[in-house]
C-alpha cells in the first residue's frame, strides 16, 4: 500500500513569516511533501510568493484540501482550519510584557497542539505549561529561521567588498514603548556623515511610517535604508548592531556577533546597553573590539537561546511534527474555545459555515 502524502499549510499573517518558514517547506519538499500558503488579513501579500510556491486564498479552499498539519509563526490560528496546529514563532524571547503584564513569548491563546521550541531557556517554560494545561505538547527542535543563517551565500547584496569598514545594522521594532528609532535620528546622521562606519537600517514592518521616511531620508553613500521580507542577509553582512528590544538582536547574537542596545528591558551581560544616545558611538566602538569577557557572554547566552548550528532545524520540526500526525492528540485534552476569538477570525477571514 502506499502510503499518503503529507499535506502542510503555511499559515502567515506578515511578510517576514516567509523568511520563517521557506527553510521548512524546502525541508518538506525534500521529503516528498505538499505544501500551499494562506495568508491572513492586509498585513501580509502574495507578491513575496516565489513563482514555484502555490497559494489557497480562502477558507473553503483550505478545508477542501486537507492540510495534515499547519505551521504558525503567529501567535493565533483558527479552529476552523483543519490540521494539526503548530507554533514555529515569529521571533526569540525578547522579553516583551503584553498589556496583561505577561511575557508575550510565553502568553498560552489555546490554538496550538504542538509548540517547537528554539532553546532550553523556552523550552523548559513551555514544559511546565504543557503540564499545567495538558492541551499541547512541546518540542525542542531550534527554529527553522535560523537554517539558513549557517549557509552563508556566495553573493550577498549588503556586503561591498570594496569597503572594508565596519558595517554597522541598526534594526528597531515598531512598540513606542520599546524602539529605538526616534530617539536615535539624530545621533544615526551624525554618525552616517562622518563615513567612519557603514549603515544598514531595516525596520519591523509595522513601524510608523513616518519614521520610515526619516530614516530613508538620510540614505546617501554611508548608509542604506533596506525594505525587505528576509532579514537573514542583512544579519550576515554586518559586523555590529544596534538595537532596542526586538528580537531580531538575538538572531544577529547567534552568529558570535556583538550587539548595542538601546534601552532594553532585559539589559544582561551578552549585550552593551546605554541608557543616552551620546552614548551609542563609544558603545559600538567598544563592540567593534569584540571584548573576551564580552564573547565568552554571547557564547554562553546563544547556547542557552538557541544551541544548533547545523542548519536542520527544519528537519527537527518535520520530524516532531510528522509523529504527532501519525499517533494524533493522544494523552491531550481538549483545547479551550475562545468564542470572541473564534467569532472575529470568523469575520476576519469572511468564514461562517459551521462544517
Amino acid at each position: 500500500m502506499t502510503q499518503q502524502t503529507k499535506r502542510y499549510l503555511m499559515y502567515i499573517a506578515q511578510n517576514y513569516s516567509y523568511a520563517i518558514l521557506r527553510p521548512l517547506q524546502q525541508a518538506i519538499l525534500a521529503q516528498g511533501g505538499e505544501v500551499y500558503w494562506f495568508i491572513e488579513g492586509k498585513e501580509a501579500t502574495a507578491k513575496y510568493l516565489q513563482p514555484n510556491e502555490r497559494l489557497l486564498t480562502s477558507v473553503k479552499e483550505v478545508k477542501a484540501w486537507q492540510p495534515d498539519a499547519v505551521f504558525v509563526p503567529g501567535n493565533v490560528v483558527p479552529s476552523f482550519i483543519p490540521g494539526i496546529k503548530v507554533g514555529v514563532f515569529h521571533g526569540f524571547n525578547a522579553g516583551k510584557m503584553n498589556r496583561r503584564g505577561r511575557e508575550d513569548h510565553f502568553e498560552i491563546r489555546g490554538c496550538f497542539d504542538l509548540y517547537c521550541t528554539q532553546g532550553p531557556d523556552t523550552t523548559l517554560r513551555f514544559d511546565q505549561l504543557a503540564l499545567e494545561h495538558g492541551f499541547f505538547k512541546v518540542q525542542q527542535t531550534g527554529w527553522p529561521m535560523m537554517d539558513p543563517l549557517f549557509q552563508y551565500p556566495h553573493n550577498n547584496p549588503y556586503v561591498d567588498e570594496h569597503d572594508d569598514r565596519p558595517t554597522v545594522l541598526m534594526c528597531s521594532t515598531f512598540s513606542r514603548n520599546l524602539t529605538c528609532a526616534p530617539h536615535l535620528l539624530e545621533t544615526i546622521k551624525r554618525l552616517s556623515q562622518s563615513g567612519k562606519w557603514r549603515w544598514l537600517i531595516q525596520f519591523h514592518p509595522k513601524m510608523d511610517s513616518t519614521i520610515v521616511e526619516q530614516y530613508k531620508a538620510l540614505q546617501g553613500p554611508n548608509l542604506t535604508f533596506v525594505e525587505t521580507d528576509n532579514v537573514i542577509p542583512l544579519l550576515q553582512a554586518a559586523d555590529v548592531m544596534l538595537c532596542d528590544t526586538s528580537s531580531v538582536l538575538l538572531m544577529f547574537l547567534l552568529q558570535r556577533k556583538p550587539v548595542v542596545t538601546f534601552r532594553n528591558q532585559s539589559p544582561n551581560a551578552h549585550i552593551i546597553n546605554v541608557e543616552q544616545a551620546e552614548y551609542v558611538e563609544d558603545a559600538l566602538a567598544q563592540a567593534l573590539m569584540r571584548p573576551d569577557e564580552l564573547m565568552e557572554e554571547i557564547e554562553q547566552y546563544c547556547q542557552i537561546i538557541h544551541p544548533y548550528r547545523d542548519g536542520k532545524s527544519s528537519e527537527r520540526v518535520l520530524a516532531a511534527t510528522n509523529e504527532m500526525i501519525e499517533n494524533g492528540l493522544k494523552g491531550l485534552k481538549r483545547k479551550p474555545v475562545n468564542m470572541i476569538r473564534e467569532f472575529k477570525m470568523r469575520k476576519k477571514l469572511k468564514f461562517w459555515a459551521l462544517k
